[in-house]
């Protein structure tokens, strides 16, 4: 299953990205041979028109037939076992694509959180979009080593 981070704005050269950049490459040479990956992701401009433009825009990025994660405050709080278990659990039904929408400054579009298989929450507190994309990739990394029985991941 392709996993893909599909975001608005920019992600330019940097820590954020290098660390992002990382993440990924892990999950998807360690995923490959679990059936998860490659992990890779896919920006999109923000747009004068607020939510509904973006929203556009990331609904073009979803592949026909994809889960859809959205990344909102007001998402469920799900451990990293969890959220494991939901990409197996998907994986294992044969689906093919998994993406995860981060929204702009002013979030996402409630169309996109109710086109939403599920809302994801990494707390109450609102995360800048670069923090919360390498949140993302370390936990999709995560989950690859939790299923793949790597130590990585200690309770």
């Amino acid at each position: 299953m392709k996993l893909g981070i599909c975001a608005i704005g920019r992600l330019r050269a940097g820590p954020e990205k290098a660390l992002i950049d990382d993440y990924l490459d892990r999950a998807g040479k360690s995923g490959r041979s679990m059936g998860l990956g490659p992990a890779s992701v896919q920006d999109g401009e923000a747009k004068k028109g607020g939510m509904s433009a973006e929203a556009e825009i990331l609904l073009r990025m979803i592949p026909d037939g994809a889960r859809v994660v959205a990344l909102d405050e007001r998402g469920k709080l799900l451990t990293s076992p969890d959220f494991a278990q939901v990409l197996a659990g998907w994986r294992d039904e044969g689906i093919r694509d998994t993406v995860f929408l981060i929204g702009g400054a002013d979030g996402l579009d409630p169309a996109l959180r109710r086109r939403a298989d599920l809302m994801l929450s990494f707390g109450k507190m609102v995360w800048p979009h670069m923090l919360a994309r390498a949140m993302l990739a370390e936990q999709i990394y995560r989950a690859v080593t939790i299923l793949g029985g790597s130590p990585y991941h200690r309770v």
